[in-house]
């Protein structure tokens, strides 16, 4: 199937492409990147005034498949992505069973191959059960394509594990990420620890119970001479604390989340539990040094941290509700919000974080619009206004504080291998 996207801003970052230009699609791939093109194609995309990006890759999405269709599937999780410009995501482990076995891996990448419209990867657990007393089988599963591992949801405590588990991650070519919180610190809290939990009167989740745990990694990371992943950076004592180990050249890469930008802890003061997020939504300092830390590349990636609940588990008392929102058809809109119409991230930057450094940490092939790529293409609207509605959401989920928000930018057309997925802003098929 042939395309021709034609007078697009493209926008590469990692082949540092930034100019209007044409791209011809043919066979699943990016046949020639150039000017004037033209040839014989099934449809012609006129995209002047648009942005053409290698598609958006999520580093930590929550699809909950197996054991929790109820809240999220592979297919309605696809399509939530691709409808936020997601060609590729990342489905975390803390399914119910843990995904801790090439059985699992098995089973799920059937449910993948008959479900999503997206692709797919998928992490496995670093510990049975994430339990965090046994390594899994890293060899077994990494032959089975598992090339990422993570307890997500909770940190490995012992640190000597978590080392022998980087050793193993080393030793097969993959990454560990790490979800940062030490539950000495944190347990039963339920907001940020400060004068908004003293208000509202429920236990606070202290900064320390995060960013001491990111300190006990970074030097774990040292010891181990191998690269680590720190999971949802919240606040500026982490994100300090990444910056100086780069600094000293550890190998350690950071994502936050749009929520962790655009909230902050004042929020909760309404009991909305899809305020309720784990880390908390923080305070105002920690939501511009979290900025600060995507302006100067301390931060190298957005995720979105999709994590959908039912209204049922939302609608109780906020001490009882789980943590978590939805973000997957939110991330572009925030971002544009948020970051580019408020200067503080450039669209190249953007893209940068959402696509071509999700790709480089994760060891993709993909985050780029070189001739010959995977065409893996979102063409963004940049200044199309629209407003967040709970009944244009395709998450099976609808847990977001962000309905009725007023967003800028909008994923209007999503190439995934080369198939028009989303055209004009609606899922074909």
């Amino acid at each position: 199937m042939r395309y021709l996207i034609k007078n697009g801003m493209v926008i590469d970052p990692r082949n540092n492409v930034e100019g209007q230009l044409d791209i011809l699609i043919s066979d699943g791939k990016i046949e020639k990147v150039g000017k004037c093109l033209n040839g014989g194609v099934k449809e012609v995309i006129d995209a002047k005034g648009y942005i053409v990006a290698p598609g958006f890759i999520d580093m930590h999405t929550h699809l909950r498949e197996p054991g929790r269709e109820d809240e999220e599937t592979v297919k309605t999780g696809a399509r939530a992505a691709v409808k936020g410009g997601y060609t590729s995501v990342l489905a975390m482990p803390n399914t119910e069973p843990a995904v801790d076995s090439v059985e699992i891996v098995k089973k799920l990448k059937e449910t993948v191959k008959k479900d999503s419209l997206a692709n797919i990867l998928i992490a496995g657990a670093i510990t049975k059960g994430r339990a965090g007393k046994e390594l899994v089988d890293f060899s077994g599963l990494k032959r089975e394509g598992v090339t990422v591992f993570s307890d997500d949801g909770l940190s490995v405590e012992d640190g000597a594990l978590l080392e022998e588990a980087l050793k193993r991650a080393r030793g097969e070519g993959a990454l560990i990420i790490e979800h940062c919180e030490d539950l000495k610190l944190s347990a039963g809290g339920v907001v940020n620890k400060g004068f908004i939990s003293t208000k509202m009167g429920l236990k606070g989740i202290s900064k320390e119970s995060e960013y001491e745990r990111v300190r006990r990694d970074i030097e774990i990371a040292k010891s181990a001479s191998y690269k680590i992943h720190i999971a949802h950076v919240s606040c500026k004592e982490s994100a300090d604390l990444i910056r100086k180990a780069k600094r000293a050249g550890v190998q350690v890469s950071a994502e936050t989340c749009p929520h962790y930008f655009s909230l902050t802890e004042d929020c909760c003061v309404t009991y909305d539990t899809n305020t309720k997020m784990n880390p908390p939504l923080r305070a105002k300092e920690d939501v511009e040094a979290v900025r600060e830390a995507l302006r100067d590349g301390t931060i190298d990636a957005i995720a979105t941290d999709h994590a959908p609940h039912t209204d049922a588990e939302k609608d109780v008392e906020f001490d009882f509700a789980p943590f978590g929102i939805i973000g997957l058809e939110t991330a572009l809109g925030l971002s544009v919000t948020g970051l580019v119409d408020k200067k503080i991230l450039s669209w190249k930057e953007l893209i940068l974080k959402m696509s071509t450094n999700p790709a480089g940490i994760l060891g993709l092939n993909k985050g780029s619009l070189k001739e010959g790529a995977i065409a893996d293409i979102v063409i963004i609207d940049p200044d199309k206004e629209f407003i967040y509605k709970k009944d244009s959401i395709e998450s099976k989920s609808k847990n977001s504080p962000f309905i009725g928000w007023k967003m800028n930018g909008v994923a209007s057309f999503v190439f995934v291998s080369g198939k028009l997925i989303v055209k004009n802003g609606v899922i074909m098929g």
